[in-house]
């Protein structure tokens, strides 16, 4: 295993558990209110994300390291639609999977998330809680789905983050100088929410607080094979360097306009997230070309 592959494993390994580990201690020990003086931080971070995709991922996937031509723009177009698509129809899944636990999920239900808790798929369980409907047993069993449910979505994220280090030009010496630490970055802020949405129902099924903050730390294992399955794909060829980045670009573009966007905008309804997500743009557009 190469050092720049073990850097990658350990610094996944931190955003992916890490985060998630967090989240869980969020949700296992602290108030849900504590989760809007995040806020500003997910909408900062996806102003960089945002940059960092759109100013370093997808101009190295039309021009990957060690290719003397242009990737076809054809390519491009479709690897970040699918990196977007496979990460929006992990979430549907989730998300079907957990609608149908609650009475109250009728025709007359939103279909889109308009308050945190449905974002994060934490808003069902819930409702079982507080209403009583079902019992611990089956809230239980319910948290273990959501948990494998929000681990294989967390794949992709780890794929993002080992397709910037497989694309990234500055080696081994600025490991935490490249785009893939900022990327690693983000979606440790990102996985934070997350974690708590896994945390509550286990416990309120009557796991443990420590047990349950493993469990949910354990969800974000996916995102360190995702990262190593990325950046092996990256380093196979420059076509699959222009595959592994747009798909990479796809994925992160959900998580920002899909997820740390509304998220951020669900925990301070004001205008306040939307000026520090321009912020982070610029910062990281200065983080892309310094």
């Amino acid at each position: 295993m190469s050092n720049i592959l073990i850097w990658v494993v350990i610094i996944t390994g931190i955003a992916g558990i890490g985060g998630t580990g967090l989240g869980g201690y969020v949700g296992a020990v602290l108030r849900r209110d504590s989760a809007k003086g995040i806020s500003l931080l997910l909408a900062f971070a996806g102003g960089v994300m945002m940059a960092v995709v759109c100013f370093d991922l997808i101009p190295e996937a039309f021009k990957p390291e060690g290719s003397s031509e242009n990737m076809p723009l054809w390519l491009v177009v479709a690897g970040v639609l699918l990196g977007f698509v496979v990460v929006y129809l992990l979430n549907l899944w989730i998300d079907k999977s957990t609608n149908h636990e609650v009475e109250h999920i009728d025709e007359s239900h939103p279909q889109t998330h308009d308050d945190l808790d449905e974002l994060i798929h934490a808003d069902h369980y819930n409702k079982h809680r507080n209403d009583n409907i079902t019992g611990n047993k089956d809230l239980f069993i319910a948290g273990l789905v959501m948990a494998c449910a929000i681990a294989l979505h967390n794949m992709p994220e780890g794929m993002v983050i080992g397709a910037s280090y497989a694309g990234d030009s500055l080696g081994a010496e600025n490991i935490i100088g490249s785009s893939g630490f900022i990327i690693a970055i983000v979606i440790g802020l990102h996985n934070i929410p997350e974690g708590m949405a896994v945390s509550v129902p286990l416990i309120s099924g009557g796991m443990s607080r420590l047990k349950a903050i493993l469990a949910t730390a354990a969800t974000g294992i996916p995102t360190v094979i995702g990262a190593v399955i990325g950046y092996c794909l990256g380093l196979i060829s420059p076509i699959w360097l222009c595959i592994s980045l747009s798909f990479a670009s796809g994925a992160m573009l959900y998580v920002v306009f899909c997820e740390l966007f509304p998220e951020s905008f669900l925990m301070c309804k004001s205008k306040a997230p939307g000026a520090v997500a321009l912020i982070g743009c610029l910062v990281g557009l200065i983080l892309v070309y310094c």
